[in-house]
């Protein structure tokens, strides 16, 4: 049995190296300094990508700033505050359900209630609350299973010395569950970093060759870029190089955001010990 679980795990590291590989060799040629810091030219067939990378690190920024504070929020209530029960069990399945509901849902209660019904339109804040429903649910669950996993002896020997629970809380647990919290938050956006129906309906623009200049701009972003070069277009053959260099580029973002969250989690780990 331990062989058959070693030869799967093998073979997951085994179909991860293809596709890495593949994109790789099919995108590193045509990366290069004006590939990043240039905007498309000739109907997408020419130039860089720029645009789409500030576009997407703007989503990546908003999406935080709102997941965030009421992911951690919500985690800390369900283990801390709220009586254990069928309150927590509702809150908890209700999480799990949000988890699991396809992207372009997101995408199309975005459109409506962010687009149309508070009347932000197409634009950088709509997108990003989106993204930021798409990733609350994983920073809820990792906070609430942080504070899950701290001893109750923290909490006990706070409260013994006199400390408020809010105190207890501030000071002593969320420290402790600091570096899971992080990992959970940056892993959600290195998700949502990648979705592409969310702001299909929200804020992706198919040619916006300038920068966004306010949140309520609309922007381009890597997948929808992405999408409509290797889709789309009036030469699908000078794209698919732009395409393979688009997807090179999320990647990278990706692994950069993964590695960050590795590294923030080893420095509260030796700060709190």
């Amino acid at each position: 049995m331990f062989g058959i679980f070693r030869l799967f795990s093998y073979g997951i590291a085994v179909v991860l190296f293809c596709i890495l590989g593949f994109i790789l060799i099919k995108g590193f040629h045509t990366i290069s300094w004006e590939f990043i810091t240039e905007a498309p030219a000739d109907g997408m067939t020419k130039g860089g990508i720029l645009p789409a990378i500030v576009g997407t690190c703007c989503l990546m920024i908003g999406s935080a700033i709102f997941a965030f504070p009421v992911g951690v929020v919500s985690g800390i209530y369900m283990n801390e505050y709220a009586p254990k029960g069928k309150l927590v069990n509702f809150i908890r399945m209700m999480t799990n359900n949000l988890a699991g509901i396809p992207s372009i849902v997101f995408g199309l209660f975005g459109m409506a209630f962010f687009v149309n019904y508070m009347g932000f339109g197409d634009s950088i804040i709509a997108g990003s609350l989106t993204l930021g429903l798409l990733a609350l649910p994983i920073v809820i669950r990792t906070t609430e299973e942080a504070f899950k996993d701290i001893p109750n002896s923290f909490r006990e020997g706070s409260l013994a010395l006199g400390a408020t629970k809010a105190q207890t809380i501030w000071k002593v647990l969320l420290p402790s569950a600091m570096p899971r919290v992080i990992t959970g938050l940056i892993l959600s956006l290195g998700r949502v970093s990648g979705e592409t129906a969310p702001i299909l309906f929200t804020c992706a623009a198919y040619f916006l060759p300038q920068l966004p200049q306010s949140i309520f701009d609309q922007c381009m972003a890597l997948p929808y870029h992405l999408y409509v070069v290797a889709t789309s277009g009036t030469n699908i053959e000078a794209q698919l190089p732009i395409a393979y260099g688009t997807a090179f580029v999320l990647i990278v973002i990706v692994l950069i955001m993964n590695l960050t969250a590795n590294f923030i989690r080893r420095f509260f780990v030796k700060k709190t010990r």
